[in-house]
């Protein structure tokens, strides 16, 4: 990731570790004493369970980026899906994040936003998850499994689709009236070794440049 790239470009002493694990599976890490030096979250809710186990100190965190959700199919659309209401259809094979993951979290919404006031039939949400074949751990499990064809569709992050392994797959865009802005926060560890990197780091992902960075990956950069 070019974050990892610039930063030590700068810092030639320093070696930048990422985990791209669910933010649920860093935050439980973290809460049972796993070691770090700063802690990024797909949502609040993650972040706060940091909070709560006293690994970050609540004013310390920033909202740092945006996000949204897509539909992903495999190239092939063995599904024939043409608009997110297709997936209410019988017979399709649906892959989600579980609900304790971020993207997980955000489907179950967009799903009950689109059967309360979206113009779809109110049991749109209940179809939907009556198609679906298995909820990942992450949301680059759900990702994995459309390119390998093993479902008709999935829910991911507008990031995921915009990556390099996903070139293979079929992007539909959900209507901005349903989607879901997921909103991303950061903040150090309390009592790092390393707090003045962490916040060196901080410093770079909130910058001008930063967001620039970001918007390249196909996340949405806040105004600075």
């Amino acid at each position: 990731m070019r974050f990892k790239e610039v930063f030590e470009t700068r810092h030639p002493d320093i070696n930048v570790v990422i985990s791209f694990a669910g933010s649920q599976q860093i935050a439980q890490q973290l809460s049972q004493g796993a070691p770090g030096d700063l802690f990024a979250s797909a949502n609040s809710r993650q972040m706060e369970n940091v909070i709560n186990s006293s690994r970050v100190v609540e004013n310390s965190v920033q909202e740092f980026v945006h996000n949204k959700l897509v539909l992903i199919l495999p190239e092939d659309n063995p599904g024939n899906i043409k608009t997110l209401g297709d997936l209410s259809k019988p017979n399709l094979k649906i892959i989600l994040a579980d609900e304790s993951v971020p993207v997980g979290a955000y489907s179950q919404e967009m799903l009950a936003q689109a059967s309360q006031n979206g113009g779809y039939e109110s049991e749109f949400k209940s179809k939907v998850l009556a198609n679906v074949v298995s909820y990942e751990e992450n949301v680059r499990a759900v990702l994995t499994k459309i390119l390998l064809g093993e479902a008709d569709a999935g829910l991911v992050y507008a990031s995921d689709a915009a990556g390099e392994s996903a070139g293979d797959l079929l992007v539909i865009d959900i209507p901005d009236e349903i989607n879901i802005t997921a909103r991303y926060y950061i903040a150090p560890i309390d009592g790092s070794l390393n707090k003045q990197i962490a916040l060196d780091f901080i410093s770079l992902v909130c910058s001008a440049e930063g967001q620039e960075i970001l918007n390249d990956y196909g996340f949405v950069g806040l105004a600075r």
